[in-house]
């Protein structure tokens, strides 16, 4: 998937604490980006909406704890 991330206005979850080790989010021409905020400059994944839902939901879920 090809988006255009360049004029994106990244932010961060209010619970990030202000911390540099976090992920950055935004919402881009119908997409949502996730970026690693220590490595800005590094390629951003890109998700469509229902991609995104289905993975918060599988957090929710618990879809992703360890054994």
């Amino acid at each position: 998937m090809n988006v255009d991330v360049s004029e994106a206005k990244w932010f961060k979850s209010s619970r990030s604490g202000g911390g540099k080790d976090c992920v950055e989010v935004a919402f881009i021409e119908g997409h949502l980006g996730v970026r690693d905020s220590k490595d800005p400059g590094r390629p951003a994944l890109v998700f469509t909406p229902s991609e995104w839902d289905a993975f918060t939901a599988g957090v929710s879920g618990g879809e992703f704890e360890r054994p």
